[in-house]
């Protein structure tokens, strides 16, 4: 039996969104791609941000573009402790709401499953899985209390399709759509948002920056071919990933789609799901993630 409170949660409604444009902006993984993007973007729109990257270096060529306030503080999205020590100076510092949190940063691994190494696996897990769960449990506290704000969570076309070489990266993808879909549901009634973003190709240095040992396809590509075969089918700039991402938020959505490769994807896994990668197989430009001689 559901209690007259949970009720009343299940069916409430959330009030409309209100724009980004003026509140505050976290984003993880901002010294380059969509984060770096979407900090500059959201900057360029009147939000105070307040920006970490793993690299010192990268995250501060970051905060030289950015046209107004910002909080900048390297940390690894892995360090739980450092997460929680990190949204209590975004607490103290922020002048207005926090409109979202970003959870953004990832990295990726190209391996057969019968190939991978586990310490890879768990590398790629601890930092696109445990690292989103890291960030939302030290924001979620400052959003409950405004009531107010979207927690924004980055997965991937690869969160909805399981694709070839891509296991750890798809399970982790899996992991960040599965908990913020959770999250979103629990938060009804709180004003309290969450989104799933799926991005397609995006023209970033994920490819050149994956841990890759062997060519999965055995065609004894290099790694940086292999990246360069990747950035040669991405058809979405960081730039307009940053505009859907910032759109869709101000308009409430819970899943965000970047880039049409990622509404092929969305499509074909509802029509086809158990058969989608014989189809995206025979298609360009997805024919490179078949298996050799396939």
């Amino acid at each position: 039996m559901i209690r007259p409170m949970a009720r009343f949660r299940l069916f409430a409604s959330q009030p409309p969104p209100r724009p980004l444009a003026g509140q505050t902006a976290v984003i993880t993984g901002a010294g380059s791609g969509i984060g770096r993007a979407l900090a500059i973007r959201l900057s360029a729109h009147g939000c105070p941000v307040a920006i970490v990257d793993a690299g010192a270096e990268t995250l501060e060529e970051t905060a030289a573009m950015l046209s107004g306030p910002a909080l900048t503080r390297q940390l690894d999205v892995r360090d739980r402790q450092g997460q929680f020590a990190f949204a209590a100076d975004v607490a103290a510092w922020a002048q207005t709401p926090i409109g979202a949190v970003f959870n953004n940063a990832g990295v990726g691994v190209s391996a057969t499953v019968a190939d991978a190494s586990p310490e890879d696996d768990e590398w790629l897990l601890s930092v696109n899985v445990d690292g989103v769960i890291n960030g939302v449990r030290a924001f979620l506290p400052l959003l409950l209390e405004q009531r107010s704000g979207s927690i924004v969570n980055t997965s991937s076309v690869f969160g909805l399709a399981g694709i070839p070489y891509q296991s750890a990266y798809c399970a982790s993808k899996f992991a960040v759509r599965g908990f913020t879909e959770s999250l979103r549901h629990e938060l009804v009634g709180t004003g309290v948002r969450a989104a799933t973003v799926h991005p397609g190709g995006v023209k970033t240095n994920i490819a050149r920056n994956a841990r890759i040992h062997a060519d999965p396809r055995g065609l004894d590509r290099t790694h940086e071919q292999i990246a360069a075969e990747f950035e040669a089918i991405t058809r979405t700039t960081p730039e307009r990933a940053a505009e859907i991402i910032h759109r869709g938020v101000d308009a409430g959505k819970a899943r965000i789609l970047v880039g049409p490769d990622a509404y092929v994807f969305d499509v074909l896994t509802r029509i086809a799901p158990t058969n989608y990668f014989r189809i995206l197989s025979k298609v360009e430009p997805f024919r490179s993630m078949s298996p050799a001689g396939k």
